[in-house]
C-alpha cells in the first residue's frame, strides 16, 4: 500500500486518458430487462476470440482468485463515464448502477501444444433492480458465446502446469447456482473485488501499474484507501497462515460468512474472522450428515486427516464436496496448503 500513497499524484499525470477514451457498451445496462442472446451484442470486446476489450472496458485481476478447475480467468470491468465507486474497508467496492464485471473462463494451455479454449463468460451487471448474473457459453468456433439459463457441461482437455493433459467436464452454473454464492442476506452481491485483493501490479496497454492507482487515475476511486494486500495463496514465500486464510476467504468465505448461504452452519471462513471456533477449530458440524465423514470437528489442530474441511475438499461426491459447485476436480495444491496449515496449528 506504500506504493499507492507515494505514487498517487504522480500517476494522475502519467496515465494517458486519451488512450482510454470513454464510450458506452452497445446495450443499455441501466434499464436492463432481457439479456441479449449473444455476448457480442454487448460490444464489450473489439476482438472476441482474443478477448481484446473496447476502450471503455478495463482489465483487472485478483491477488488470490477462486479455484475453478484450474481455468485461467480473464477479468474486465466497465464503469459508466463520470461515476465513482464507494469504498468500505474489508468489503467489496460499491459499484454504481450500470457497472459490469466480465469474467471469461478459459484454458490458455500455455504449457503445451494445445490451442487455448474459451469456455464461458459470466457477467455481473448492476441494474436498477440490483446485480444480475448472466452466463454465456462459447461456441466450438470460438467466435461468440451464447446465453445459457440452465447451465452447461463442457467436456474438454487442458494442459496443466506440469505440461500434462487433463480431462475435465467443466460446468457452467445455472442461474440458481450463481445466487448460492453471490448473495449476502439474500441480496445478490459481489465476491472478489475488495481493495485488499486488488492491491497489486498488473499489465495495461500503457505499462505495468498498481490497479488501485489505475482506478484512482480513472476517477473511479478518490477516497483514502487504507488496506493491506491479502496474501497470494500460491506464493510459497508468503506466510503459511496468510496463504491459508486467503485461500479460505476466496474459496469458502463468500458462503461461510454472516449473512451468506452457509450462515446457519456458524462456520465462518472469511479473512477477518477472529473467533477460533467460528473459524472451525474444534467446531462440531451443525448438520453435516454423511458429509462429515464420521469426523468430529471441522478443524483439528495438528491433525489435518481428522478435519472435516479436508475430507470435504478432497471429495468429488456432490453430497459431500466443498465448494459444492463450481468444480469437477479436486484442488490438490489447495488441499495441501490447508492441510499444512492445520498441521501447524
Amino acid at each position: 500500500m506504500r506504493a499507492f500513497r507515494k505514487s498517487f499524484l504522480l500517476v494522475i499525470f502519467l496515465v494517458s486518458f486519451g488512450s482510454q477514451a470513454q464510450g458506452a457498451p452497445q446495450y443499455n445496462l441501466l434499464n436492463f430487462s432481457k439479456a441479449p442472446e449473444f455476448l457480442s451484442e454487448f460490444g464489450f470486446f473489439t476482438d472476441m476470440q482474443n478477448q481484446i476489450p473496447a476502450k471503455d472496458i478495463h482489465p483487472y485481476s485478483l491477488t488470490s482468485p477462486l479455484f475453478s478447475d484450474k481455468t485461467d480467468k480473464l477479468r474486465f470491468v466497465y464503469v459508466p463515464d463520470g461515476e465513482k465507486l464507494g469504498y468500505v474497508k474489508n468489503k467489496v467496492f460499491i459499484f454504481p448502477v450500470g457497472s459490469t464485471l466480465i469474467k471469461t473462463f478459459a484454458y490458455l494451455n500455455e504449457n503445451g501444444p494445445m490451442e487455448k479454449q474459451l469456455l464461458e463468460t459470466r457477467l455481473l451487471i448492476n441494474t436498477n433492480e440490483g446485480w444480475k448474473a448472466i452466463s454465456y457459453v462459447w461456441n466450438k468456433e470460438q467466435t461468440d458465446a451464447r446465453r445459457t439459463i440452465a447451465g452447461a457441461t463442457i467436456p474438454t482437455t487442458f494442459i496443466n502446469s506440469e505440461g500434462n493433459m487433463v480431462d475435465v467436464r467443466y460446468r457452467a452454473p445455472n442461474q440458481n447456482q450463481c445466487k448460492e454464492c453471490h448473495q449476502i442476506n439474500k441480496v445478490m452481491s459481489l465476491i472478489g473485488p475488495k481493495a485488499r485483493n486488488m492491491n497489486k501490479l498488473i499489465k495495461y496497454e500503457s505499462g505495468e501499474m498498481n490497479q488501485l492507482l489505475y482506478w484512482a487515475a480513472l476517477g473511479w476511486i478518490d477516497e483514502k484507501i487504507d488496506t493491506k494486500s491479502i496474501s497470494n495463496y500460491a506464493d510459497v514465500n508468503a506466510s503459511l497462515d496468510g496463504r491459508a486464510r486467503a485461500y479460505l476467504d476466496i474459496n469458502c468465505g463468500h458462503c461461510h460468512i454472516p449473512g451468506g448461504s452457509a450462515d446457519t452452519t456458524g462456520l465462518y471462513l472469511n479473512y477477518t474472522e477472529g473467533d477460533k471456533e467460528q473459524l472451525g477449530i474444534f467446531k462440531k458440524p451443525v448438520a453435516a450428515g454423511r458429509a462429515s465423514g464420521n469426523l468430529k470437528y471441522s478443524i483439528v489442530p495438528g491433525h489435518a486427516n481428522d478435519s472435516i474441511i479436508i475430507y470435504r475438499m478432497e471429495s468429488l461426491d456432490p453430497g459431500i464436496m466443498m465448494p459444492e459447485s463450481g468444480r469437477a476436480l479436486a484442488d490438490e495444491a489447495g488441499i495441501k496448503l490447508i492441510a499444512d496449515w492445520i498441521n501447524k496449528l
